[in-house]
């Protein structure tokens, strides 16, 4: 047997969680630079300022991250002079702020602690980072040492993020569940990745539970109970899942809803739609490959209260995108991450299975309104 680390991520959470940051962060250093999006750093920059007004711990300057988690973008980066004479770096914003940003600290050797912005996926907790290709398609996954050395989750500033992000921030959060389960099914379940395997079972319930009406309380810009579950769920629960099931030498973090959206993203077909909206519906492309059609209905018709797509359609696809998406569908890493082999034709037969009971879900809501 061989050594190795694990690492998992920690978390401040609630709407005055910033006051925590000099407590946390000074040990690391004493100057601060952040690295973000632009609306992002914003809404967070009163609340960071005021945190460490008066600590000894200060924030020299604030950085646009790029638009993107590019290779690029991380060389600006790295060279840019706020950066590297900082002690430590904030990635403040959304996934690819934040992935961005642990990709800086880790060619640069930064402690980083993340500032989630929005609630739309795990990034900030994470040890792996999405890396894009300059026209947004994507490029791979850099696979670091650690997540961020901690995460201060505002829930306040979060309810006031747009909805929509939020919405498919739950689309993507639902995906751990039934893609973690199917990608250890029949694997050796040493330690590690049987506490991520079983961590995963605790993905689906809450956002069953509380993601409508944590849908709503963003809508109204409120912090509830229904919201931080969710939230919680979006950002911690899969990233603790993400860490402990994903690794330079093994990878079992995801499969056929994320090759569903990969490859959606290659063959140049994802639209204006979001990555969370895209993968829900790989979730139902999952479940239908798969054969399990008690769950396929269960999700799907938790998509459909929530307006998450159901069908092709509503992400603006049809059966004549299929063979651009099946052609990609083959050079994903999900492609791989299921207990057979995968083909083609299971593929576009689960995606039209999960299209078909999509419509019908469709018309049955639709005639239940007007009767």
């Amino acid at each position: 047997m061989k050594s190795y680390d694990v690492f998992l991520p920690c978390y401040s959470v609630g709407p005055d969680c910033y006051r925590a940051v000099p407590r946390i962060a000074r040990r690391f250093g004493t100057k601060a630079v952040v690295i973000g999006g632009k609306t992002a750093m914003a809404k967070a920059r009163g609340a960071l300022l005021d945190a460490v007004e008066g600590s000894g711990l200060s924030v020299t300057d604030f950085v646009w991250y790029g638009g993107n988690s590019t290779y690029e973008n991380v060389e600006a980066l790295t060279e840019n002079p706020a950066v590297r004479g900082a002690d430590i770096i904030f990635g403040v914003g959304g996934g690819r702020a934040v992935d961005t940003s642990k990709v800086v600290c880790d060619r640069l050797g930064k402690p980083l602690f993340a500032f989630p912005t929005i609630a739309s996926n795990c990034a900030s907790c994470t040890a792996i980072a999405v890396i894009y290709h300059q026209d947004g398609t994507l490029q791979e996954y850099y696979t670091l040492k650690t997540p961020p050395d901690h995460t201060f989750i505002h829930t306040g500033i979060i309810a006031q993020a747009p909805e929509t992000l939020f919405w498919a921030g739950i689309g993507d959060a639902l995906s751990k569940e039934p893609e973690v389960l199917l990608a250890t099914r029949g694997a050796e379940m040493f330690h590690t990745l049987l506490v991520g395997a079983q961590l995963s079972r605790a993905c689906g319930a809450p956002l069953f539970e509380y993601g409508l009406q944590a849908l709503r309380d963003c809508r109204a810009g409120k912090v509830s109970f229904a919201l931080e579950q969710v939230v919680l769920d979006i950002i911690v629960s899969t990233g603790l899942v993400s860490n402990l099931t994903s690794s330079s030498e093994y990878y079992y973090n995801s499969s056929l809803a994320h090759c569903f959206y990969n490859s959606v993203s290659l063959a140049g077909k994802a639209g204006a739609h979001l990555h969370g909206e895209i993968v829900s519906f790989g979730i139902l492309c999952l479940l239908a490959c798969d054969n399990r059609s008690e769950e396929l209905e269960k999700y799907a018709e938790f998509n459909l209260s929530l307006g998450l797509p159901v069908c092709l359609g509503d992400l603006d696809l049809s059966a004549e995108d299929l063979p651009a998406i099946l052609e990609k569908a083959p050079s994903v890493t999900e492609w791989k991450c299921v207990p057979y082999p995968m083909t083609r034709e299971r593929f576009k037969n689960g995606i039209l299975r999960a299209d078909a009971l999509g419509q019908k879900l469709k018309v049955q809501a639709k005639a239940r309104l007007i009767l």
